[in-house]
């Protein structure tokens, strides 16, 4: 058995053509998403616009920008505020690494687990607000994982408990972070004050080497810890089912030893694209889509699947197109990216 899916790396300072292709190609999913309970089931757009106005006022010119680019319509509207999304969950595994020798700077890592055809695919360079921003993007516009030019580096994942409540959607919360945050606590402000719909766990890195986890929930304080490694639950599994299905507590002490022992960040992407931190339960809907390392002093990034990888920075930006083939069957680890 294997998947295929696209992936692209792509630049556009402000939104404009290359977003609306990708808008127009991912909407009518997106739609049928965002109403499967109905239009009255979902917030209204005064209801979307005062939430934004309230909590995240510095996007506001930026969806009202991408509202044009749509059409104007009103359920693209209230589906770009990303404030009370219908429930979503994934997998996914982060954490942070410290050389042991000094050697390299530290980074910060990440698998994406998913369904194929719900993943974007879409490696963003853009300059939205008033710094440039690579991240992976989500729901058009929100982010997955990133880094920004001030050298700081975030990542997501999904806390393991079903619990919903009235908030934005991750994605565009971890978008205003990039857009907005400098450090690690600038970051981690921000997630103090924005309510969430679902419980995350978001992990930081800055250039300074400042890190932090960070538990949010719609209906807990965000509480901040020091974890090096994260997957689906935050203290204590709460959701044992999605534990047992996704493996997050093998990923979890899997993760653990790879920090621990690794001597350089090949040997952790060798163990970010092993099992059981590599999943290839796609039909199921949390297979590992693609592994990232972002380095948030030398704002570098790198995409990787086990037969390819895309090396990216601020610096030497490509756009790119790949198919990305994934297969159950063992796979060479690719070799070390080159320098960029």
């Amino acid at each position: 058995m294997s998947v295929e899916f696209q992936f692209q790396a792509l630049v556009e300072d402000t939104p404009n053509e290359k977003w609306k292709a990708i808008f127009q190609q991912l909407w009518p999913g997106y739609r049928a998403w965002f109403l499967r309970s109905g239009v009255t089931g979902r917030p209204t757009y005064l209801e979307c616009r005062q939430a934004l106005r309230t909590y995240m006022p510095e996007l506001v010119p930026l969806w009202e920008q991408l509202i044009e680019l749509t059409g104007g319509g009103d359920v693209e509207s209230r589906f770009l505020s990303l404030w009370c999304p219908p429930p979503y969950i994934a997998g996914c595994s982060q954490g942070v690494w410290f050389d042991p020798k000094g050697q390299e700077e530290p980074i910060l890592l990440r698998n994406y687990d998913f369904a194929p055809v719900l993943l974007e695919g879409n490696l963003l360079n853009t300059r939205w607000l008033d710094q440039r921003v690579i991240a992976m993007s989500d729901c058009l516009w929100g982010a997955l994982d990133g880094v920004n030019e001030a050298g700081l580096s975030a990542s997501l994942s999904f806390g393991g408990r079903t619990v919903t409540g009235t908030g934005f959607g991750i994605p565009l919360v971890l978008r205003y972070i990039l857009e907005l945050a400098h450090t690690t606590q600038d970051a981690v402000n921000i997630l103090k004050r924005i309510p969430v719909h679902m419980t995350y766990s978001v992990t930081l890195l800055d250039r300074k080497g400042e890190w932090n986890t960070v538990f949010v929930s719609p209906d807990r304080q965000p509480e901040v810890v020091k974890r090096h490694a994260v997957t689906n639950y935050q203290n204590a599994i709460e959701w044992p089912q999605h534990a047992t299905a996704t493996h997050s507590a093998e990923r979890l002490t899997f993760l653990e030893q790879v920090l621990h022992h690794a001597t350089n960040s090949h040997e952790v992407l060798q163990g970010l694209l092993t099992k059981p931190l590599y999943q290839d339960a796609w039909l199921r809907g949390y297979g590992t889509l693609y592994s990232a390392i972002y380095r948030p002093l030398s704002q570098k990034v790198e995409i990787c699947w086990p037969h390819d990888y895309s090396q990216q920075s601020f610096e030497h930006f490509t756009e790119e197109q790949k198919l990305i083939l994934l297969s159950v069957e063992p796979a060479p680890i690719p070799p070390a990216p080159l320098p960029l």
